[in-house]
């Protein structure tokens, strides 16, 4: 799961990037309005973490702009105020829930899984490739009746290929999902990913699932 953080407190921005990552989701961090409104529009996120008081451009219009662009993309908001009516503002400017500081990093993670299961046509609660199964909110994978246990960069990488299933994935966007947006490393990562998910979606089943397309990337088959 990608994930933008669009927080100007730096110590709750790290720790939220910090905790997010443990849970296995790449995170990218803004510190202002203008950077987050432009980051969301120009990259896919699953989730768009976004605090209201904000420089630049408060979260309140940032949303509100996303949302006349078409950007789509579920916004949980945070705020150190509360009261109904900055709640009925957060949700009228086009985010999805609302959450106000101090709070549960869990409850956090439970309104985000929240949010996915909401996305609809293009975002299913559970995607389903032949007898694959794999639960993004949930985090599981399973074969038919037998569960799956992957690491959290290999079910961000097996998420991606199975939101496009059939399709060719390039090297390049399984990084952009799977990892931060400052990553720099080798590419060839991916390659030692690939081959772990191999060894546990496809071997065991004597199947053959997913497919390296030379010179263009990895398509994941029913």
């Amino acid at each position: 799961m990608r994930v933008l953080v669009v927080e100007d407190e730096r110590r709750l921005a790290d720790l939220l990037k910090a905790g997010l990552t443990r849970e296995g989701c790449a995170v990218d961090l803004a510190f202002d309005g203008r950077d987050g409104l432009w980051m969301a529009g120009e990259n896919p996120y699953d989730v768009i973490i976004l605090d209201v008081m904000l420089p630049e451009l408060n979260g309140y219009a940032v949303c509100a702009q996303l949302r006349e662009r078409g950007v789509w993309t579920p916004v949980l908001m945070l705020t150190a105020m509360s009261g109904e009516y900055d709640e009925a503002e957060a949700l009228d400017t086009g985010a999805d829930d609302f959450l106000s500081k101090p709070f549960s990093f869990v409850v956090l993670l439970a309104r985000m899984r929240a949010l996915l299961r909401r996305g609809g046509q293009e975002r299913p609660a559970v995607l389903t490739l032949g007898d694959l199964k794999v639960d993004p909110a949930g985090m599981r994978c399973s074969r038919g009746d037998v569960k799956i246990s992957l690491t959290p960069k290999e079910f961000a990488i097996l998420h991606c290929l199975a939101r496009h299933p059939g399709e060719v994935v390039s090297r390049t966007e399984l990084l952009e999902k799977a990892w931060d947006f400052t990553f720099d490393g080798d590419s060839n990562v991916v390659d030692v990913y690939i081959s772990a998910l191999r060894r546990k979606i496809d071997r065991p089943f004597g199947l053959t699932s997913l497919v390296t397309v030379r010179g263009a990337g990895y398509r994941l088959e029913a």
